[in-house]
């Protein structure tokens, strides 16, 4: 197939692809969604929302507050940017709290007429606006001190039945209102005239049965309480705190845990508060709840560490040593009449033998010499250390002494070792007259003609065993010869059991052969592996309420109380040792602070033992449970 070239041409018609013509750019048309009108969220006068809401067309209120009810939840959303908005806002809540609820109440088995609950609705709507708006800080800031913040939230606290269910959704709406300025909020007086929201705070906290009010209950009293103003309102005996007890103990429900958990903080971090907690009596089981919140929300890992030591197997024959000759009561015996230096010779012989690479120091040859002849000394004479150093050449011809340069220098004997007893000697060894027998035979059938002859010069006819540690009864002399051969070994040693190993396993560091089999240590494992929990993050911040409420019941439990230095008379008023006064009078509350640490202290021992598997990440943390602990140990004193 032949290939065609384009050929150019004075026409329009070109082989290639034309380039793409801009576009000339499409101007964005306005977005005409209802949500993003600018002529109803313009700040001024006249704003669309702010009309709606005054009106009294309810199909045109219902628009506005579904748009606010948008609006409301954005950041950038400022009540004080459309004048009029926050008076519109709570023209309808206070409606229904001065004369509303009325209405509602009334009808608590019936629904209400279509134009009340509109007017409901739009009460509920309002309010709901601005709980949303207060939390974002400027509006909360402005709605703390707005002048008809404080009467409705008061005022619907104190009209309103909070156990009618007609009511919940819009005291719920008035509660978390309320926490959001709580920061403004000074409780009233009780001997003021003023109503204030706390009885029926207190009423919800502890008699209501709705969960969502019981929590934003308790959020707002803990919130309240923790500023120093409102502190003269706690009471040791109160609904809420019986209700965050009640309560506490639900751990699968992490709001109504977490609000009652805060309540009691904010009770207990008054001093009197927590000093009277002490004698409540549901004290102790609080206390066990809270430490079980700490190890039901700790997260572990179980961590392995091995600590194995370094192992060596050795053989089984090779795990004792031969021991060392010494000399007995017979060589003793025929050594010592003598005459040096061949005692000497002989000594040496008996003692040493030949050994190319074996070397002993210069001290410890001649300290053998003079441990074994120097006792006799008197009767007859000893060699000095160099005759007898110098006559190892006499006896040992390959052996010589020589000094080993240093640091520091050693003086020894190479060419000799020591004598080792023989395996059949310490076998067949005799154990006559308690083991005070020194002779060695050298088989079994030696040692039964050896232990024969003791039986025969034993003068009683009628004598016991004197084999060791025997206990054997006395016994008649042809008995008493039957009854030794049961001490004597066999010529074999003994077989291996099948299941014992040919090798053993030791420590590096651990000397074998032993001269002792009996002594040698256990050996370590070949493999061995620690396993601990350790914490993998660090608590939740439900945990660490609950341990800054332990934490607050420890000091109170273990401070010390000493009654207050008096003035005295005789010593110008200082303090000092003051002398005690028959007639004198401890006050009831010193009593009761110390009964109530005594408590205190009783209940800290009582949950020692749970507060041990309690394990904290953060090392400070971990200080504070580890303190408690002990405490415990030191409570059992108490």
């Amino acid at each position: 197939m032949a290939l065609v070239t384009p050929v150019r041409t004075g026409t329009a018609t070109t082989a290639y692809r034309p380039y793409p013509q801009p576009q000339p750019a499409q101007r964005a048309g306005p977005n005409v969604t209802d949500d993003y009108e600018r002529w109803y969220t313009e700040p001024a006068p006249g704003n669309r929302m702010v009309l709606s809401l005054r009106s009294t067309i309810h199909p045109e209120i219902g628009w506005a507050l579904d748009r606010l009810h948008r609006l409301c939840t954005n950041d950038l959303f400022i009540l004080k940017s459309l004048p009029g908005l926050t008076d519109a806002l709570f023209e309808w809540p206070e409606w229904y709290v001065r004369e509303g609820y009325l209405e509602s109440e009334k009808h608590s088995f019936f629904s209400l007429s279509a134009e009340a609950d509109r007017k409901r609705r739009h009460a509920i709507e309002s309010l709901f606006v601005l709980r949303n708006s207060a939390t974002n800080e400027p509006n909360a800031l402005e709605l703390a001190e707005y002048r008809r913040t404080q009467p409705l939230i008061f005022g619907a606290l104190t009209n309103l039945d909070p156990d009618s269910d007609a009511n919940a959704e819009f005291i719920l709406n008035i509660t978390e209102l309320l926490q959001a300025i709580s920061f403004h909020i000074t409780l009233p007086h009780p001997n003021s005239a003023e109503n204030g929201p706390l009885r029926t705070l207190l009423h919800i906290a502890g008699r209501s049965s709705n969960r969502t009010l019981i929590i934003s209950a308790l959020a707002v009293l803990a919130q309240l309480f923790a500023h120093q103003s409102n502190v003269s309102r706690i009471q040791a005996v109160s609904p809420a705190l019986d209700a965050s007890m009640r309560y506490l103990p639900l751990f699968v429900d992490k709001p109504l845990v977490e609000a009652s958990l805060n309540y009691l903080y904010a009770h207990l971090s008054h001093p009197p508060m927590a000093k009277a907690f002490l004698l409540h009596p549901s004290m102790p089981g609080t206390l066990r709840v809270l430490v079980s919140l700490l190890l039901v929300e700790q997260v572990e890992e179980e961590v392995s560490v091995d600590i194995t030591g370094q192992v060596r197997t050795v053989s089984a024959n090779a795990t004792f040593v031969t021991p060392d000759h010494d000399l007995t009561s017979e060589e003793m015996e025929r050594l010592l009449p003598i005459p040096e230096p061949t005692r000497c010779y002989e000594w040496m012989k008996t003692m040493f033998v030949a050994e190319p690479d074996g070397e002993l120091t210069q001290v410890d040859f001649w300290n053998l010499y003079k441990d074994a002849f120097t006792p006799h000394v008197e009767h007859f004479p000893v060699l000095v250390a160099s005759d007898v150093i110098k006559n190892v050449n006499v006896v040992f011809p390959q052996a010589q002494a020589m000094v080993l340069p240093g640091p520091p220098q050693r003086f020894v004997v190479r060419g000799v070792c020591r004598r080792k007893e023989t395996e059949a000697s310490q076998r067949f060894k005799c154990q006559w007259d308690k083991s005070q027998c020194s002779a060695s035979p050298s088989s079994a059938g030696e040692l039964c003609e050896h232990l024969i002859e003791h039986v025969n010069d034993l003068e009683s006819s009628y004598p016991s065993c004197l084999w060791s540690t025997c206990a054997a009864a006395r016994m008649p002399k042809s008995y008493l010869r039957r009854h030794v051969l049961t001490h004597i070994p066999s010529s074999q040693p003994p077989a291996r059991h099948p299941s014992q190993d040919d090798s053993l396993t030791v420590a590096v560091e651990d000397n074998y052969p032993l001269a002792n089999p009996t002594t040698r240590p256990p050996p370590p494992p070949r493999s061995t592996s620690v396993k601990f929990p350790r914490p993998i993050v660090d608590p939740p911040s439900s945990s660490l309420t609950a341990l800054l409420i332990i934490r607050i019941l420890f000091h109170t439990s273990f401070v010390v109380t000493d009654l207050a230095p008096r003035p005295d008379g005789e010593r110008f008023g200082f303090p000092g040792v003051v002398e005690e006064d028959d007639g004198e009078i401890i006050s009831e509350d010193y009593v009761g602070e110390v009964e109530g640490e005594r408590k205190g202290r009783r209940a800290f021992v009582g949950v020692r033992r749970l507060m041990e598997g309690v394990r904290m990440k953060d090392e400070a943390l971990a200080s504070w449970v580890a303190e408690m602990v002990d405490a415990g140990f030191d409570g059992l004193l108490q």
